[in-house]
């Protein structure tokens, strides 16, 4: 049996939650939904002009978010990225040892990395994110003996947007594929999936067994509207296809079978963190040897409890509510 669970590696990132009317983002030119890089003088812009908003900090990142609730679901899960010798880079550390994650951290003189999530009445989410320290992860910084030693590596399309992480992914899945760890990917984001098509295809081609996509990125990767359609040509690429699908059904395809999962409606208060959440619950499942159709369903249920709060994490006592659903959902 191995050490962990899953093995992720992501960007470590504290979250800087603000609640703004679309007014800000329009006068700003930011555009709604969407992961804007910003480089420290953008972050300082963007401060100054939040300074009088009420603020609410808290670790995150894509994957860390990921791999947070699959510890605090009962999963051994492992984390590498690259945080700053600061209090921010302690306090992203201990949050996440607080989740029950086993930190494999790398400290650089550079800034921990952050994000100035924008809230908007809508609930939507506008990410600014400043990777900083993220950005000097690089292949010496892999814990190889981690990976090796993990059910499950877990990356996102994220980590494509600097050369040196782009490179030390590529070592990392280098040692899973050779060790035989299943590899479980996200594309992330619609504007990474753009930039990085060819290379995601390629990607989940020759490595990925697991691939998390949400409807706008899986147009994007298969130049196919028709969202059914898409999945099964995803489906042709690697053994398990998922959609995400916010409020609609979530979409799995495994081999020439598509499986269509309702979501659980719920009042939406913060959706940070939901696709992060979603690919927790799914692998999750997956751990648990559950059907593909049961996988969905705690996927979706995990989502649904994460975006009832502020903040991308999944609430403290999700496994307890994990439980209970699947007692009533025989």
């Amino acid at each position: 049996m191995p050490e962990y669970d899953v093995c992720g590696l992501g960007n470590p990132l504290v979250d800087i939650l603000v609640h703004v009317k679309d007014e800000f983002l329009a006068e700003n030119g930011l555009n709604k939904g969407i992961m804007h890089l910003i480089e420290k003088d953008e972050r300082k812009k963007l401060l100054h002009l939040l300074r009088d908003a009420p603020k609410q900090m808290e670790a995150g990142g894509d994957c860390p978010n990921t791999i947070a609730a699959l510890a605090m679901l009962g999963a051994r899960s492992a984390f590498t990225g690259k945080v700053g010798k600061d209090e921010l880079g302690t306090i992203f550390e201990q949050k996440m040892q607080h989740r029950g994650v086993h930190s494999f951290l790398r400290k650089c003189d550079a800034d921990t990395g952050t994000s100035i999530i924008l809230i908007t009445p809508d609930r939507e989410r506008t990410m600014n994110t400043c990777l900083s320290a993220c950005r000097k992860y690089g292949r010496d910084d892999i814990p190889a003996e981690v990976i090796e030693n993990s059910g499950f590596f877990y990356v996102t399309g994220y980590m494509w947007d600097t050369e040196s992480q782009k490179d030390a992914c590529r070592y990392a899945l280098s040692i899973a594929k050779k060790k035989g760890v299943r590899i479980a990917f996200d594309a992330a984001d619609p504007f990474a999936a753009g930039r990085y098509r060819d290379e995601f295809i390629g990607l989940i081609k020759e490595d990925v067994d697991v691939l998390f996509s949400n409807a706008h990125e899986a147009r994007i990767l298969t130049g196919l509207d028709d969202i059914e359609e898409g999945l099964r040509t995803l489906g042709k690429l690697c053994p398990i296809a998922v959609i995400k699908n916010g409020a609609k059904d979530t979409l799995i395809c495994s081999g020439w079978n598509v499986i269509r999962v309702p979501s659980f409606k719920t009042k939406a208060v913060d959706t940070t963190g939901a696709g992060d959440n979603f690919a927790a619950g799914f692998l999750y499942g997956l751990l648990k040897d559950f059907t593909l159709d049961r996988c969905g369903l705690i996927a979706s249920f995990v989502a649904s409890k994460s975006i009832e709060k502020i903040g991308a994490q999944a609430p403290e006592n999700i496994r307890e509510l994990v439980e209970k659903m699947l007692q009533t959902k025989p």
